[in-house]
């Protein structure tokens, strides 16, 4: 067996055998700031395993938005962060989807064996959490983290440091870059539409898509017309619309068409009779989409201080505006009276649990999603795409090679 220390990108050891370093791209508190120059590559210790651990020998990994906010240092300090919970490490090596080859197992693994090629899901909680092992819905649990972005050593190092529980087959007919893609975006959306019930999409509700062009909205629009819903997808440029219409949506807003946006003017100021309108005009165009006066059953938000006010007014009688994020800023408004009156709900909802993640991963596997792969890149260009992302210049999801040495690979 080989007695090196370090393999080069692409230079695959002999299968099981863990070097004691590894390439990585890493974040560091004084270079936090604009993802191109946060992001930069080291050498770093390959990471030990605990007992339910496995390790993952990358060949490819997705690019998320949790982690242009980890190379800002915004929302929070992540670095810092895992430091109060007695971390010792001063980077953070991100990552939150992964595609590639188990390599180690921990002691207690049993489930999973070396040389299975893996995709991996990021809801990571602790195993010993009494929540968990009360058997109730671990994403609920006290200890549940983002893997890659409020844990260390995901899919931006050589080799990735995940929980067992997060292992889910690659889809074969899928190359590694795009089997990389889309874990993170898929079951985010799935538990947004799949996980609530009542409100679950069911067949010909209308579902309103917010930001249908990125990463999440492409996948829940195909979520959507699987499921036998009808996706209407909001953009904000032009250029985005046949490539929702391509994915399914029943029909395509440009959200710059209106101008009502933003924090809802008082009930008593003059200008809510003004947003109001704008608020109606989107709701008929909703209605134009569909073919009908039907309103949405679901309104998949994630924008969130820019688009909750209108949401919440368009959204059914007795439907739900399920949120994961705030894009467009933390601070909502909304007009109570349609929310209570017409007993409409409004839920939070974050990431997946197992069960969520496999469940969509059967969707791709079964052909009836596909990750919406825009572009692939380098290893070296992983803070170049974070930078695309933070200024909202990409469609679908993005990847970047980390030991495949070219595109293509990885199909069977």
């Amino acid at each position: 067996m080989s007695s090196k220390e370090i393999y080069a990108l692409g230079e695959m050891p002999e299968l099981g055998h863990v070097p004691k370093k590894m390439h990585a791209f890493a974040v560091r508190q004084d270079r936090f700031g604009e993802p191109k120059d946060a992001w930069q590559r080291e050498v770093l210790d390959t990471p030990n395993l605990g007992p339910k651990d496995v390790l993952i020998y990358v060949m490819a990994t997705g690019i998320n938005y949790n982690n242009v906010w980890a190379a800002r240092g915004v929302p929070i300090d992540v670095i810092a962060d895992r430091q109060k919970k007695g971390e010792p490490e001063n980077f953070h090596a991100g990552g939150s989807d992964a595609a590639g080859i188990v390599w180690a197992v921990g002691s207690d693994v049993d489930d999973i064996k070396v040389g299975e090629e893996v995709v991996v899901h990021s809801g990571w909680w602790e195993p010993d959490d009494p929540w968990v092992l009360s058997g109730k819905d671990p994403m609920l649990a006290p200890s549940v983290r983002i893997w890659g972005y409020q844990t260390n050593y995901g899919s931006y190092c050589q080799f990735a440091k995940a929980q067992s529980h997060q292992i889910k087959k690659k889809p074969k007919h899928l190359s590694w870059e795009e089997a990389a893609s889309y874990m993170l975006c898929a079951s985010t959306a799935y538990r947004q539409l799949m996980g609530w019930s009542p409100h679950i999409v069911e067949k010909d509700d209308v579902v309103l898509v917010w930001g249908a062009a990125g990463g999440l909205g492409s996948i829940a629009i195909q979520i959507v017309c699987a499921l036998g819903g009808k996706a209407v997808a909001v953009v904000s440029d032009e250029a985005k619309r046949q490539f929702c219409l391509d994915k399914g949506a029943v029909g395509v807003i440009n959200r710059n068409d209106f101008t009502h946006w933003g924090t809802m003017p008082d009930t008593n100021d003059p200008e809510w009779k003004t947003w109001m309108a704008g608020a109606r005009s989107f709701g008929k165009a909703i209605w134009d989409c569909v073919g009908e006066r039907k309103n949405p059953k679901i309104v998949f938000e994630h924008p969130g201080e820019a688009t909750l006010p209108t949401s919440g007014f368009v959204c059914d009688t007795g439907g739900m505006v399920v949120i994961c994020a705030g894009t467009t800023g933390y601070n909502i408004t909304m007009d109570l009276r349609y929310h209570w009156m017409m007993q409409k709900r409004f839920q939070g909802s974050h990431l997946a649990n197992d069960e969520q993640a496999a469940a969509v991963n059967e969707l791709v596997i079964a052909k009836k999603v596909d990750p919406c792969l825009s572009e692939t890149y380098t290893f070296d260009q992983i803070g170049h795409a974070h930078q695309l992302m933070r200024e909202n210049k990409h469609f679908g999801n993005m990847a970047c090679l980390v030991n495949a040495t070219e595109k293509g690979q990885g199909r069977v």
